[in-house]
């Protein structure tokens, strides 16, 4: 979300405009707005689609994609088109939000994995959107929309819910007030239900949401906390029918404090 520009206040309270923007910052946004063009669903483009998913002039674009090769942000395929390269990965593995919390985590979410054989996720917040860090899944699981490094909203899974419940104020209000009747699972339709459930997420310790469409799925959630509160939260996602609820509970709670606990350490 673009904020405005804070004013800098000087000692007389005469506020003045804060710093203009430097040169480099409008190509950096360009940069990004280019690689922001690439999704799931478009993993490689044609110049044309890249320009006009980003929203730049075709010449600006493919400058700007010739420069981002150069330097291996993304790379040219021989028939043309543009895929991200290999070295996003490399610099996004330094992440301590991303792999550094993954590195942690993952011989416990192996763990939940073996036991219940579902999809086990590994997410934190981003502003408004939880990004999922992590997913394991076995091959024959139910499908699931959510992709490692993917998006997923905040008030329809179990995982969202979670860090929304441990979230600031102020964005938890501000969530609550955007919420319409289809931003929530089944048991969420209205702006009152997701207050409530968020409180009963904080008192319980955990989130347990059901979505019937675009198939019947559950999920139960847990927070991770890390020494200056929760960092991540931690799921188990299964076919409704026959979700073992009783059983999925403890097993991602104690899942999450372990992870806590090495997080603390």
């Amino acid at each position: 979300m673009t904020r405005p520009a804070e004013l800098a206040v000087p000692v007389s309270g005469t506020p003045t405009a804060a710093p203009a923007a430097r040169p480099g910052d409008a190509v950096i946004e360009r940069a990004f707005a280019l690689l922001g063009a690439f999704d799931a669903d478009h993993r490689s483009l044609p110049l044309a689609d890249l320009a006009r998913r980003s929203g730049l002039p075709r010449s600006s674009a493919l400058r700007l994609a010739r420069t981002l090769v150069d330097v291996g942000a993304l790379e040219r395929l021989t028939d043309g088109r543009f895929v991200v390269g290999l070295r996003l990965l490399e610099i996004a593995s330094l992440a301590p939000r991303g792999h550094g919390l993954r590195a942690v985590a993952m011989p416990y979410l192996e763990d939940l994995f073996h036991v219940t054989r579902q999809h086990v996720l590994l997410a934190v917040r981003d502003e408004g959107e939880a990004l999922l860090v992590e997913r394991l899944s076995a091959r024959d699981a139910s499908p699931v929309r959510y992709r490692i490094g993917g998006r997923l909203p905040l008030t329809s899974t179990g995982v969202g819910l979670v860090l929304l419940a441990e979230a600031p104020p102020q964005v938890q209000e501000d969530t609550i007030a955007a919420f319409l009747p289809d931003d929530g699972g089944d048991d969420i339709h209205t702006p009152a239900d997701l207050r409530r459930a968020l409180a009963e997420i904080r008192r319980g310790g955990y989130a347990y949401a059901r979505q019937s469409s675009p198939w019947p799925m559950s999920t139960v959630a847990a927070p991770v906390r890390g020494p200056s509160g929760v960092v991540a939260a931690v799921s188990v996602v299964a076919p409704s029918p026959g979700f073992a609820t009783s059983s999925y509970i403890p097993a991602v709670q104690a899942v999450a404090r372990a992870i806590s606990r090495q997080l603390a350490a």
